[in-house]
């Protein structure tokens, strides 16, 4: 009955806390935080397994134009913030209702300290409802992963939290664990340094990062690293992190994780993070884009496709370094461009591999899975939790299937490199959607602008008819657009590729012709 009791309790207390951890980021940008941008984060954290806690330091050093009296962060009450520094001065601050504003004397610094530590929140469904997941692997050792893509920075650091904040400079982690726990994070591993039976591992990346892609994973791991040659020629560290539980199943990660890095740069260009590293670790759930250090937890299921094997979540992460690392957005709105180009990469890996067919049979195993009940873009300044549906992965990848038709293969598939290295839009640059559809009409001298509205910010499909008039010949017509769409036909003689648009054309056929017949589009027949 005790032991019951205890559980009720506890069951309670992490509804209690989970019914709290309604966080998200984004929407609307903050007017104090406008003032400012964030230059780097240079972050202290030991972790406590025993007790699920941390306590560190977060420095951030800043730029403003103008006058900042208030330099307000973002950090959940969960932890409580012991003191802030402004050069090395304690100076007053207020924390409430996760909102963190410290008041800068004379209204001029460009480098704050916050110290600050307490219970982590617990991940409720990572890495969907994310948080902390402090669990055990088989013997019984700790393991701790972190997941944030839908809650933001704030549930471990206090940061300028909003998509369109990233460090310029990067970022330093100091993270401190129990000897011997190993923790694995962003960028390259500058130092490890013991003391005290505790271990600190300090992680270093100069590249500019999102907020939720920093990250650590701590646990005791084996370790298999190769260095990699990058399509351009250059030398990359290439690592894996396994539980020593799995050891046996590292080789193989290791060149799954070559044959995903390969492909990927085959389509999108050079790995954008050369100076760091490519990495996965394993995960106590399924998966995440870490910045260099992508989130692994789908059990080595890897299947062969073609002359090579396939993990088909090993992939996707790994394709959100191009897609949502390297070109990020500004506001959530366009979560789209994240999640449904690297959704098309995971079919560009059965293209490569598979060929045409196995891509064929890929699209329409997803095809059938697209309800399309809510717009891909369903507006601006929106949050996280407000852009996240299933189908800024599936329709916007079809989207991208569509445009591969609509453009032809001479211009689509170099149009996707030229996009994922054009300075504009990486790194620092974040871009938008209307960006993104400018660059593409630019480069392939065509009128996209139709296509993209009907198909991103409209659940409204391309309406087919066709009339018979006479013998032999049929009406086709697309009744509900004002563009031309060009549309393969099918007629007795084989297939065409005729233009289509509410204006009938006259297609000649002793059969009824069938518009689209490998469904290149999303079409209502």
């Amino acid at each position: 009955m005790k032991r019951l009791l205890s559980c009720l309790i506890l069951f309670l207390s992490i509804q209690t806390l989970h019914a709290q951890d309604s966080w998200t980021w984004g929407g609307p940008s903050d007017p104090l935080q406008a003032k400012y941008e964030v230059e780097h984060y240079t972050l202290k954290l030991e972790f406590f397994p025993e007790t699920q806690e941390i306590a560190g330091s977060n420095t951030i050093k800043f730029t403003c134009p103008g006058k900042l009296d208030t330099l307000r962060l973002d950090l959940i009450d969960n932890y409580k913030v012991s003191k802030v520094l402004v050069y090395e001065k304690e100076v007053d601050f207020s924390h409430q209702e996760d909102i963190l504003d410290i008041y800068i004397p004379d209204g001029c610094a460009e480098e704050v300290t916050v110290f600050y530590g307490g219970k982590t929140p617990i991940a409720p469904n990572p890495p969907w409802v994310g948080g902390f997941t402090w669990t055990t692997d088989e013997s019984g050792n700790h393991w701790m992963g972190l997941s944030s893509q839908n809650e933001g920075a704030k549930i471990f650091m206090p940061a300028k939290d909003h998509p369109s904040s990233e460090p310029k400079n990067g970022v330093d982690l100091y993270l401190t664990a129990p000897s011997p726990y190993f923790i694995a994070s962003n960028g390259r591993l500058t130092q490890q340094e013991e003391a005290e039976r505790k271990t600190t591992y300090h992680w270093t990346s100069s590249y500019p990062i999102n907020n939720y892609n920093i990250n650590f994973t701590l646990g005791k791991f084996h370790k298999e690293s190769k260095e990699y040659a990058s399509i351009d020629g250059n030398p990359i560290q290439m690592e894996v992190y396994v539980l020593e539980e799995n050891k046996s199943q590292a080789p193989m990660l290791l060149k799954v994780l070559e044959n995903s890095t390969r492909t990927h740069e085959y389509y999108f260009g050079e790995f954008p993070f050369p100076d760091d590293k490519v990495a996965v670790v394993e995960t106590p759930y399924l998966g995440m884009e870490h910045q260099t250090i992508n989130g692994y937890g789908n059990n080595f299921q890897f299947v062969p496709m073609g002359d090579e094997f396939y993990d088909w979540l090993l992939h996707h992460e790994l394709g959100h370094e191009w897609w949502g690392n390297k070109v990020s957005v500004r506001d959530w709105a366009d979560f789209w461009i994240h999640e449904g180009f690297t959704a098309y990469g995971d079919w560009l890996f059965y293209l490569k591999h598979g060929g045409e067919e196995a891509y064929q049979q890929k699209v329409r195993s997803v095809r059938k899975d697209i309800p399309n009940s809510q717009p891909i873009v369903k507006g601006t300044n929106l949050t996280a939790e407000e852009a996240y549906h299933p189908e800024i992965y599936t329709k916007g990848a079809y989207i991208l299937h569509s445009l591969r038709f609509f453009v032809g293969d001479e211009l689509f598939f170099p149009m996707l490199k030229a996009l994922a290295n054009d300075e504009r839009f990486i790194y620092q640059n974040r871009t938008t959607t209307d960006a993104v559809i400018e660059f593409m009409e630019t480069y392939s001298e065509k009128s996209l602008r139709a296509f993209f509205d009907l198909y991103l910010y409209t659940t409204d499909l391309p309406v087919v008819k066709v009339k018979k008039k006479g013998k032999g010949a049929y009406h086709v017509s697309l009744d509900n657009i004002d563009f031309k769409m060009p549309v393969e036909v099918q007629t007795d003689e084989g297939i065409k590729t005729v233009e289509l648009s509410k204006k009938p054309t006259t297609i000649r056929s002793k059969q009824a012709p069938e518009v689209d017949p490998k469904g290149w589009y999303l079409l209502k027949k």
